[in-house]
């Protein structure tokens, strides 16, 4: 599963408004005995495909931020 998927995926099992941590998308990359740490930055590069597409907004403690910088969370749009 590429990280662009997996953000998706967990998304779609989200309620409406719900958000994700970029840590889990990086887990469900990894599977159950890989290094999620280390999908790290692809998830970041996944998130910045998927912000410029339109396809997620990202916010951190209920505020809405432009572009990926410091902690985040991820949401459909």
């Amino acid at each position: 599963m590429t990280p662009q998927e997996a953000i998706l995926s967990l998304l779609a099992q989200r309620r409406e408004g719900a958000t994700i941590c970029p840590s889990e998308a990086a887990r469900l990359v990894a599977g159950p005995h890989g290094d999620w740490r280390a999908e790290m930055e692809r998830v970041h590069a996944a998130t910045d495909a998927l912000m410029a597409e339109g396809a997620i907004a990202l916010s951190w403690k209920g505020e809405a931020k432009q572009k990926r910088r410091g902690p985040y969370r991820i949401a459909r749009r």
